[in-house]
């Protein structure tokens, strides 16, 4: 987790231009015939462990399981008839697509959608059957949208931006209004999940203006947050390179629009790492029994961060629950990364001795604690590696004790639970060594479409070796694959070369203890 404490010192008179030239348009916009006014609920669960009053907004509940349905409607209800005429085109790859594809549908406008191949089959049919006609094109939203781009001008048809749109802010901003209806309290904290902006920019426009007072925190998915490098840079910015697990807030650049509102309107930025994120699914679940998406529940997760960060908090605390189209196989890994983002779960490397009864003495000084996970395989005549999850009942002290108990007991431990390697690819493949020369460890995010190992295969030269190689469907546009690879020392400007042109994202484990430990050299 990393957190910005960003103080904004904009003040009522600095922000009455933008007040004046959003507020008439956000008050009169009308979307009750196709968008539903979604409820309010209490999490009391959660609000009794945090000692704060919380209450999400229920946007998971539209027709399109998402609020995109909003900015999308507002937009093509701006439209002239000459423009609905000429028909529209946008790119997404989710839930956009599906608010476009609904308000097309309903008025009647000709609509296409550009989504790249990596988009899951079940989010493409979805599309289709509302009625817009499908373009697969690209590996990721950004070639996706320059194919759009280019279709827009030479069609003539209308493109409808995700974020960056006043018409858009304007529909995001409605959910604004329909929450201070609907609340009796005042709302003290207000938490906006952030991915190009739309979504905080509509939401704080009408917050900071009914309520100058309330603290706005936007919350970004740290593998991907724009809008925070947009803050430090003081403009948008573009990101190297962006992660995929909360997808429907994996954007690069922040948009001018949005970056211009937020800068003046939002009070902090708050990133937090994909196992907050499951935890905060599995919070959600279980207080409202609804299962929010990674990015749905990303506002969730921040909260969590921000009132466990200032547990003197009190007050009345609001936040977006902004969409809950998730794969169904993909639940089996929120799962597993709840428990350790939720400090339910330790992960740990133990090294105990290769002889008669090591076992039962590693098992005795864990004592009762539950075991969730034990994976082992024999190493040498000295040394065995085991790879080990225990339940914690009290937190991460509890870890800490039960290493402390570990070490003085005379194993050796590592801590693994925020070890992403560990946790994505090794506790899955525990159970043999080799002694592979020159070999190179790497992870690898690969496209989630057809031919993308045999792309990558290939590149590679003859005289490489693949030594290791684990990969997991995890049903999201990318996979995750560990692959050792062996290469001469002398090739190691072509094998740079090599991975450049991929244009997969990776990254060198070499240095990882968890290769030592149960798959390296023996």
């Amino acid at each position: 987790m990393s957190f910005s404490g960003k103080t904004n010192t904009a003040n009522s008179e600095s922000r009455k231009p933008l007040f004046d030239e959003y507020m008439p348009r956000i008050m009169q916009c009308r979307l009750d015939d196709l968008v539903q006014q979604t409820p309010m609920q209490e999490m009391p669960a959660l609000s009794e462990r945090l000692g704060v009053r919380i209450l999400v907004k229920r946007e998971d509940l539209q027709a399109v399981f998402s609020f995109k349905l909003r900015g999308a409607y507002a937009k093509l209800k701006s439209l002239t008839e000459e423009e609905r005429n000429r028909g529209i085109i946008c790119a997404s790859a989710g839930n956009h697509a599906q608010g476009v594809a609904m308000a097309a549908r309903h008025l009647g406008v000709d609509a296409v959608v550009v989504m790249p191949a990596i988009t899951p089959e079940i989010k493409v049919n979805a599309v289709a059957k509302l009625g817009a006609t499908v373009v697969i094109h690209g590996d990721d939203f950004d070639t996706a949208c320059a194919r759009a781009l280019q279709m827009a001008e030479a069609d003539g048809r209308i493109f409808v931006h995700p974020y960056d749109d006043p018409d858009v802010i304007t529909g995001q901003a409605t959910i604004a209004l329909e929450m201070f209806r609907q609340n009796s309290v005042p709302i003290d904290y207000l938490f906006i999940p952030v991915g190009g902006g739309g979504l905080a920019a509509g939401i704080a426009l009408v917050s900071k203006y009914l309520h100058p007072g309330i603290k706005l925190v936007g919350v970004e998915a740290e593998e991907s947050a724009s809008m925070q490098a947009a803050f430090e840079a003081g403009q948008p910015t573009d990101l190297a390179e962006i992660g995929h697990f909360a997808e429907g807030v994996a954007v690069k650049r922040a948009g001018d629009l949005t970056f211009s509102i937020c800068s003046q309107l939002l009070d902090e930025i708050i990133t937090v790492d994909s196992d907050e994120i499951c935890a905060a699914v599995q919070d959600v679940y279980e207080d409202t029994r609804a299962i929010a998406e990674p990015a749905g529940a990303l506002a969730i997760a921040g909260l969590k961060r921000f009132f466990t960060d200032r547990p003197g908090c009190e007050g009345n605390a609001a936040a977006v629950l902004s969409g809950a189209n998730v794969n169904f196989a993909r639940l089996r890994h929120i799962a597993e990364r709840a428990a350790v983002g939720e400090e339910q779960e330790a992960l740990l490397g133990v090294t105990i001795p290769e002889r008669a009864g090591s076992f039962l003495d590693f098992c005795e000084t864990v004592g009762e604690r539950g075991i969730t996970e034990f994976n082992y395989r024999y190493a040498d005549r000295t040394d065995a590696h085991i790879f080990v999850g225990i339940a914690l009942r009290h937190g991460v002290a509890e870890k800490h004790e039960i290493i402390a108990e570990l070490s003085e007991h005379g194993f050796p431990v590592s801590d693994l639970s925020n070890n992403d390697m560990a946790r994505l690819h090794i506790r899955h493949m525990v159970g043999g060594r080799a002694d592979a020369e020159n070999e190179r460890i790497l992870r690898f995010q690969f496209p989630e479409r057809p031919g993308a190992l045999l792309q990558f295969l290939r590149g590679m030269k003859s005289d490489w070796n693949i030594s290791l190689f684990h990969y997991r469907n995890y049903a999201s546009e990318y996979g995750r694959v560990l692959m050792g690879i062996q290469v001469p020392e002398n090739d190691d400007d072509r094998f740079r070369q090599f991975l450049r042109e991929t244009g997969y994202s990776y990254s060198e484990e070499d240095d990882n203890p968890v290769i030592d430990m149960f798959v390296g050299p023996t």
